[in-house]
């Protein structure tokens, strides 16, 4: 496009009132109140057309709206759109709103009665196309697409569509000068607009193309042959309404909306009205932008370390409900081409330049710091570059190891990676990352311990925000309204993707340093908010702590004995292949284990078994719960239970596990993600050493493939029933604190309450029973799930629980109570103030609804749990360190710290791992912490 073209940009206002209504969570003026007015679709918008208006460089804006009241084409045809249910009460009330936001983004607003948003939009994208402006309309119907020409585009930024000339014809099959034609043959559903009966796209492309036009058809329509022809004859008189009714008209008088048309000076687009925005932000809630204005007016001299910030201008109590809340969702919206940013950033090439910055970066009181590398891999990822960022809008890409043909001299990786070492290693010299575990580990490849990292974005959003996506693109976005150059874009997709080694230097430089730039831009809206809540900012230190010792439990790793694993394998594939042949058998015929057809056939047709449900295409199921439940009567679903229970431990671990190990430790080093669970807990993977199977025979050998090395052994250590001790601690209740105070078996005691017998006269049966109701409401198990559990009436199921609650009403409190406060403020928290999101806590969806009560009962107790197990990692690293212990931290898993112990330790470790383990914190009842040894993990546990 030429840069003296001038650009009209359009829009489908009330298609992105909808898409922005549907897209969000039930967001409220006061979060969690169903009273409240509705906010979703408003902040759904702002965002749409923040992001449109970065993405899309215009002249001329306007946003279209339908306005109140009928169109002509209701006088037309009163059917049109009949069967279209009215607008939502949520969305209506926040229609105004959203016309009052969209002119204070700096978009003209318009909405004319009779007519339809459409209409407008043809009118003025074809006035604007006949003065040889460019003009791109964004929206998801594909009515619009009749409009386009050489000048007029369509797109779609939900699906990252392009409708210009060859796109329309790429997807429908007919330019767009036939589309009317097109779309009267096929008929619109969704507006109620018949078209020729049985005739669908192929047919309307076919005959479209063979006679040219619709009318040509009409005229010819005696030489159609078949039912088609018939319905096409039968469809004449009909099909001239139908084509009126889906023409947009491109004729609207306007002149009473817009002053000087056809001139597009009065459309221009306009200055964002900051002071106004501001106020409507607040009125509204939306705490997030109103931080995002000031942060664009904070100078630059706020930005620094830890100790010194405040929070500009709050605009609410820090502790006041919904400080925090899910009130600034993002909405997935597909970046287009182009961006915004006053980025001014070097490319250092020279030594010169290395020294400036490396002046800069010793002066700063908080450096922005970001890796390119080779791989994902962090264990194995090598330096290609290293971005850094000191003041908001200055940033230097150091190229290292670029490697194509045209590519510059670059300076030495070893001597610069010398140069920054004394920084990188410098704990006084305070340090800002996005997800800084894996640059950690990229540095450490090359032989650098970085220390002195202050800050980590990702892990700020992730207690700010658990709910929300918290990758640097999504934060950019959501805080400072910013976009940048995506990895696709720079490296390509799929087998034609380049390693970024092979990136031309100058947009490498561009992209790493709108990294730093942009987490340093982050790190200003968010640390602010930390600070201004002591709960939070506690939690936030914690995993930062987290971040560093789960780095160094990463780089241990833990060894494998391979030889063990593939004798595992073979075993498991030999006892696959039997049950293989133990299948034939009962079915009285070879099949294929894993088609659920053939599965289908043989035990509803062949073998009789009664269908227990289907699938959403009415086909019938054999999924897992299916089998389960079919084995209760029969051997064969247990048989192939067992099978694809073996397979996948074969597939997953034994034959994989040995793999995954680093070639050059011998070791598997799993990667915690910790920024994931909403509760805090930790996840594993590469592999995932979490769900290893534990209740068969077959997973727990698995363990025993996790060894020591010669002169060393095992050690698991766990706390014992956490989860029990935390609701004791939290509800108070003064049976279950009697029993931990006291020391008893809390199943049994449990038993001895409900069954209404003597500890010494509780049986097996009812610890057993004892056990499942415990841990079953934790988890808001239903009497129906229960009763299913412990193989029961539901009735019978239901009386345990109600005798539970009678004799332990601290908790039935704690739970009501509970529930209450998370429907009133949309959150809960754990012991230490973790804050868990609840969007869906006053869904009108029931069962969402439901959910979201269980988690507001379960979540405290398994968050608390793993800010225990944490704060014990953390605690025990320490101790470690301090005593310069030979003992190595290798594994955490759920509420289990696996260790690798010297001989000579063992005895230390039995006896100072539980003790420090219980003595993180100080809770009603107390904690314990149980440790065992052995020459593998499985021995160990």
């Amino acid at each position: 496009m030429s840069p003296d073209k001038k650009t009209l940009l359009l829009v489908d206002g009330s298609s992105y009132l909808y898409r922005a209504f549907h897209a969000m969570p039930d967001l409220r003026v006061t979060p969690g109140d169903p009273q409240s007015p509705a906010t979703g679709a408003i902040r759904g918008m702002v965002n749409m057309m923040q992001k449109l208006r970065k993405d899309v460089r215009a002249d001329y804006a306007v946003c279209v709206f339908d306005a109140k009241g009928p169109t002509f084409r209701d006088a037309l045809y009163p059917e049109y759109k009949a069967q279209r249910s009215a607008m939502p009460d949520d969305l209506r009330s926040q229609v105004e709103p959203i016309h009052e936001v969209v002119q204070l983004l700096g978009w003209k607003v318009l909405a004319v009665p009779g007519v339809e948003a459409d209409d407008v939009i043809g009118t003025l994208a074809c006035m604007a196309s006949s003065q040889q402006i460019e003009v791109i309309i964004s929206s998801g119907d594909k009515d619009l697409s009749q409009l386009v020409d050489e000048h007029i585009t369509v797109i779609d930024t939900m699906n990252d569509r392009r409708r210009d000339l060859a796109g329309v014809e790429a997807e429908f099959g007919v330019p767009p000068r036939l589309m009317v034609d097109y779309q009267t043959l096929v008929g619109d559903t969704v507006d109620n607009v018949p078209g020729v009966p049985k005739v669908g796209p192929k047919t309307a492309v076919k005959w479209l193309l063979e006679y040219g036009s619709l009318d040509a058809l009409v005229a010819r329509a005696g030489e159609i042959k078949g039912i088609v022809g018939e319905n096409l004859r039968k469809s004449l008189d009909w099909l001239p309404k139908g084509r009126e009714l889906l023409t947009i008209k491109k004729d609207c008088e306007l002149a009473d909306y817009i002053d000087g048309l056809p001139a597009m000076d009065s459309i221009a687009i306009g200055a964002q009205q900051t002071s106004a925005l501001r106020t409507f932000y607040l009125k509204y809630g939306f705490k997030g932008l109103v931080g995002q204005i000031d942060a664009e007016n904070t100078p630059p001299e706020l930005v620094g370390g830890p100790e010194r910030r405040k929070p500009r201008a709050p605009t609410a109590s820090p502790d006041s409900p919904g400080l925090f809340d899910d009130d600034e969702p993002s909405l997935l919206d597909t970046p287009l081409a182009g961006r915004a940013s006053n980025l001014l950033y070097e490319t250092i090439l020279t030594w010169e330049a290395l020294d400036r910055w490396l002046a800069k970066i010793e002066a700063a009181e908080l450096v922005a710091v970001d890796t390119e590398t080779t791989s994902l891999d962090e264990m194995r990822a090598q330096i290609v570059g290293v971005s850094f960022s000191v003041t908001p809008g200055e940033a230097a890409y150091i190229p290292l190891t670029h490697d194509y043909p045209s590519a510059p001299e670059q300076l030495p990786l070893d001597e610069v990676l010398a140069r920054l070492k004394p920084w990188l290693e410098n704990p006084a010299r305070p340090k800002l990352g996005q997800n800084i575990k894996y640059d950690r580990h990229v540095f450490a490849n090359h032989g650098i311990e970085v220390q002195g990292y202050a800050h980590d974005t990702m892990l700020q959003s992730y207690v700010l925000e658990v709910t929300k996506p918290h990758g640097l693109a999504s934060l950019a976005e959501r805080h400072v309204g910013r976009s940048g150059i995506n990895y696709e874009d720079l490296c390509g997709k799929g087998v034609h993707q380049i390693k970024f080694n092979q990136v031309d230097i100058a947009r490498a430089a561009e992209y790493s340093c709108e990294d730093s730039d942009q987490t340093l831009d982050v790190h200003r809206v968010l640390w602010p908010q930390l600070q201004a809540n002591e709960k939070l900012l506690f939690i936030y230190q914690l995993e930062m702590q987290s971040s560093e010792t789960l780095y160094r439990i990463e780089r241990n790793g833990v060894l494998i004995d391979a030889p063990m694993l593939a004798r595992q394998s073979h075993e498991l594939g030999q006892r696959l292949l039997q049950l293989e042949t133990e299948a034939y058998e009962m079915a009285g015929q070879p099949f294929n284990l894993g088609s659920p057809k053939q599965l289908a056939e043989i035990f509803f047709d062949k073998l009789g078994m009664k269908v227990v449900k289907k699938t959403p295409s009415g086909a019938r199921s054999t999924d897992e719960d299916v089998l389960e439940k079919l084995a209760e009567d029969h051997p064969l679903p247990a048989k192939l239970l067992e099978h694809r229970s073996l397979s996948k431990l074969k597939g997953t671990y034994t034959d994989k596990l040995a793999q995954l190990a680093n070639p050059r430790t011998g070791r598997v080093h799993t990667h915690y993600a910790q920024a994931v669970a909403v509760t805090g807990r930790l996840s594993s993977n590469d592999p995932n050493l979490q769900n290893i199977p534990v209740k068969t025979a077959e997973g727990r050998r698995v363990r025993e493939a996790f060894v020591a090395p010669a002169g060393s052994v095992i050690a698991s250590a766990d706390y014992s029933q956490i989860e029990l001790r935390i609701m004791a601690h939290i509800s108070g209740d003064e049976s279950l604190l009697h029993a931990f105070t006291a020391g008893l078996d809390v199943h049994r005691a449990t038993a001895a309450e409900v069954f209404g017998v003597a500890l010494e006269q509780v049986s097996s049966e009812q610890r057993r029973y004892a056990k499942v109701i415990n841990f079953g409401l934790i988890y808001g198990m239903s009497s129906f799930g229960l009763a299913k559990n412990l193989g029961i009436e539901t009735k019978a199921a239901a009386a345990y629980i109600d005798r539970y609650f009678q004799r332990y009403p601290g908790v039935k409190h704690y739970m009501d109570s509970t529930r209450q406060l998370a429907k009133e403020q949309g959150y809960v928290e754990t012991v230490f103030g973790r804050r868990l999101l609840l969007p869906e806590i006053n869904s009108p969806n029931g069962p969402r609804r439901a959910g979201a009560e269980r988690a507001a009962i379960n979540a405290p107790m398994q968050g608390t749990a793993a800010d225990l197990i944490k704060l014990s990692m953390v605690k025990v690293q320490q101790v470690l360190d301090a005593e310069k212990r030979g003992t190595k931290m290798i594994m955490q898993v759920h509420d289990e710290l696996v260790f690798e112990v010297p001989e000579a330790e063992v005895e230390w470790v039995r006896t100072e791992i539980p003790r420090l383990m219980a003595g993180v914190a100080e809770l009603k009842v107390p904690l314990l912490a149980e440790i065992g040894f052995g020459p593998n993990w499985e021995q160990a546990h």
